[in-house]
């Protein structure tokens, strides 16, 4: 999928732009009130399709997202009285669609270890491992940078993203749901030993960005069903 948020994560001044430009989406799906779940989701999972992406990229995704929220968020109230319960339904509708494409990724993830592993090939045990790595870190990333915004915020922003934050890290996330069975592919392809199984000629996070890239369009459902 091409579009204005896709590429390689290598170009710095390229890469900025595109996070400022998905900040900016972000505060303006706030701003607009309507399908602010939908749009955060699949805003998230066009930056995340890209064919080299690691830890420290969806970092900085999920920061982006988050400051968008924020910032809509801040910019709803200044400029309207009484608007708190609005605020709350805006950025929980804007956190559950960050969560929602980060399941979406987990999910890319397994199926191209699972499309792989159908073919009698693998990916090589050193990306495994290390995406596995980075995989078992995205929950956590999540409910960090979420209650991280929440501190940094004041007044009724700082209160609702606080309450989120415990919210998740007391009842679970989507993403951490997704990540469990994800993990537990990854494990059987690390642990599996088979001399029919030959190392594929395509990297792990270029599968991975193919599927986020369909599941984006909508022609995977499953993350978008379950976040329904």
């Amino acid at each position: 999928m091409q579009n204005e948020h896709s590429g390689q994560f290598d170009n710095t001044s390229d890469n900025d732009n595109r996070l400022k430009t998905l900040e900016a989406e972000v505060r303006e799906a706030i701003a607009s009130g309507t399908h602010i779940r939908e749009t955060v989701r699949r805003l998230t999972l066009e930056a995340m399709n890209a064919k080299h992406i690691d830890l420290e990229s969806l970092q900085r995704i999920i920061t982006a997202v988050m400051d968008g929220v924020h910032d809509g968020a801040a910019h709803q109230l200044q400029h309207a009285t009484n608007q708190a319960h609005a605020a709350k339904s805006q950025i929980t509708e804007a956190v559950a669609g960050l969560d929602s494409a980060l399941a979406g990724f987990a999910e890319a993830s397994k199926l191209a270890v699972q499309e792989v592993t159908s073919q009698a090939r693998k990916f090589s045990d050193t990306e495994l491992q290390r995406t596995r790595s980075d995989l078992e870190s995205l929950e956590s990333l999540f409910l960090d940078t979420l209650h991280r915004t929440g501190t940094a915020a004041q007044g009724v922003i700082a209160e609702i993203l606080l309450d989120l934050s415990q919210h998740a890290k007391n009842n679970g996330t989507t993403v951490g749901s997704q990540l469990k069975e994800t993990l537990a592919i990854f494990a059987q392809q690390i642990a599996a030993v088979g001399q029919s199984q030959l190392e594929t000629g395509a990297t792990l996070a270029q599968k991975t960005a193919e599927f986020v890239g369909k599941i984006t369009q909508g022609v995977l459902s499953g993350i978008k069903d379950k976040s329904k």
